[in-house]
C-alpha cells in the first residue's frame, strides 16, 4: 500500500486508501504529514490500524455514565461522578472531540484546578478523567489514552481528630436518649456512618457477641458497603452489649427493624443526625468541633492504646489492607509509652527463649524452664484483654 501527501490551503495531509476509501490525516507542515503517513502505513501493515469513531467529550461522558458507571459503581459514587462531569469537565471539554484531547491539554486543566480547589478535589477529578479516557481508548473513540500519563496531585492528609476518654464521656452525657446509644456504638465498634445507620437488629449475634456489617445506607437507600473487606463481623466489647439490650427495649418501632432509626421509625439521614444532634451535643458539652468520622478515629486510637494486633484492627475497621490502617494511624504507634511497651514485650520473649550461656542454672530453674506454661506471642492478645482495654478507656457509664 502506498499513500500520498496532499495540501489544502496551508495544511498538509497524509492520504491513504483504506478499505476502498481515501482517508485524510492532518499533518500540519509537509514534514508532519510525511511523519503521519509513515505511521499510518506502519499501522496498516502491522494490522494495528483501527477507525476512530468521532464523538464529543459531552456525548461520550453521557454514554459512559449510562453504560458503565450506572452498572458498576455505588449510587453515592455515581452522584459524585455526575456532579464533577456536569459542573467542571463538560464546561471545559464538552464540545471537543475525544480524539483531539491530549495529555498536555488535560494537564493544563489540572494545573488550573489546583489553584482553585483543594488537592483532594483535584485528585478526584483526575481519577475520573483517567477512567473516562481509558474506556474511550478501549471502546475505539480515542487512538491513544491521554489520561494514562496524567499526573496525580499530591494530597497532604490532614491530621485526624480524636476524642480522649474524658471528652467521650462529656459528649455522651450531652446527647439525648434517641442518639446516645448510636454514638456509643460508633465509638466502641469503629463503624462508618453509612454502616451505623444501616444496622438492623438482626445484624447482632448476641450469642457470639458480634455485629455483622452487611450493608450501608446513602440518601435513605441501602447499598453495598465501601469494599469487599467492609462486609465483616465486629467483636462487641462486653460493656456495649447491655447498653444495646436496654436500647432495644426503648428503640422506636421501625418497619425495617432499624437499630438506630429516627423518632418516627424511619432510616436516619446522616446529614440530619450530624447537624442537629451530633454537632449540638458537641456544643452542649463545650467540646471543640470535630467531624462525625472522628468517632471512628477515636475507636482506632483506643484499639492501638489497648495493644490490639494491627491485622486485627484493620479487619475490625473493614480496611481493604493493613497498609491503609498503617497509613492512617501509623503515627499513633510512635507514642513513647506504646513504643516502650513493645520493647518490653520483645525482651520478655527473648529472655524466656534464650538463656545466657555464662549463667549457671540450678536444677530447679531447669525444671521450671521445661515445664512452665509456654510464652504467649505478644502480638496475639486475647480478645477479652482487648475488650477490657477498650472498656476501661472509653466506657462512660
Amino acid at each position: 500500500m502506498t499513500g500520498s501527501i496532499q495540501k489544502k490551503g496551508k495544511t498538509y495531509y497524509a492520504v491513504l486508501p483504506i478499505n476502498g476509501k481515501r482517508k485524510w490525516f492532518k499533518g500540519g507542515t509537509k514534514r508532519d504529514a510525511e511523519r503521519v503517513l509513515a505511521e499510518k502505513l506502519a499501522e496498516v501493515s502491522q494490522g494495528s490500524y483501527r477507525e476512530i469513531q468521532k464523538i464529543s467529550f459531552k456525548e461520550f461522558a453521557t454514554m459512559w455514565l449510562k453504560t458503565h458507571a450506572e452498572n458498576n459503581v455505588k449510587p453515592s459514587t455515581l452522584a459524585s461522578y455526575k456532579h464533577v462531569i456536569n459542573k467542571n469537565l463538560v464546561p471545559r471539554f464538552g464540545f471537543l472531540q475525544m480524539s483531539d484531547i491530549t495529555t498536555g491539554g488535560l494537564q493544563v486543566y489540572v494545573a488550573e484546578r489546583r489553584k482553585a480547589v483543594a488537592s483532594k478535589s483535584v485528585l478526584n477529578e483526575v481519577v475520573l478523567l483517567k477512567q473516562l479516557f481509558k474506556h474511550a481508548h478501549k471502546w475505539g473513540y480515542a487512538r491513544s489514552n491521554p489520561g494514562e500519563y496524567l499526573e496525580r496531585p499530591k494530597v497532604i492528609k490532614s491530621e485526624i481528630e480524636i476524642l480522649d476518654p474524658a471528652e467521650v464521656k462529656l459528649l455522651l452525657n450531652s446527647t439525648g436518649e434517641l442518639y446516645r446509644t448510636s454514638f456509643l456504638t460508633a465509638i466502641l465498634t469503629g463503624v462508618r456512618a453509612g454502616e451505623l445507620w444501616a444496622l438492623q437488629w438482626g445484624d447482632i449475634d448476641w450469642h457470639s457477641k458480634r455485629l455483622c456489617i452487611r450493608r450501608s445506607v446513602w440518601k435513605g437507600d441501602f447499598q453495598s458497603p465501601k469494599s469487599q473487606q467492609s462486609v465483616r463481623k465486629i467483636d462487641l466489647p462486653d460493656s456495649l452489649i447491655p447498653e444495646l439490650k436496654k436500647w432495644k427495649v426503648r428503640c422506636p418501632i421501625s418497619e425495617k427493624d432499624m437499630m438506630f432509626p429516627t423518632a418516627e421509625g424511619k432510616i436516619t439521614d446522616h446529614d440530619n443526625a450530624r447537624n442537629r444532634y451530633f454537632n449540638s451535643s458537641l456544643r452542649k458539652a463545650g467540646l471543640r468541633h470535630v467531624s462525625f468520622h472522628s468517632l471512628r478515629h477515636t475507636n482506632a486510637s483506643m484499639r492501638i492504646l489497648a495493644g490490639q494486633n494491627i491485622k486485627y484492627i484493620s479487619t475490625q475497621l473493614g480496611h481493604s489492607s493493613v497498609k491503609i490502617t498503617l497509613d492512617t494511624y501509623g503515627h499513633l504507634f510512635n507514642d513513647q509509652d506504646f513504643n516502650r511497651h513493645q520493647v518490653g514485650l520483645l525482651e520478655t520473649v527473648f529472655s524466656a527463649s534464650v538463656r545466657n550461656p555464662l549463667e549457671k542454672v540450678s536444677p530447679k530453674t531447669e525444671f521450671e524452664t521445661d515445664f512452665v506454661a509456654p510464652v504467649r506471642n505478644p502480638l496475639e492478645k486475647p480478645l477479652q484483654n482487648a475488650e477490657k482495654g477498650l472498656a476501661a478507656s472509653a466506657n462512660p457509664l
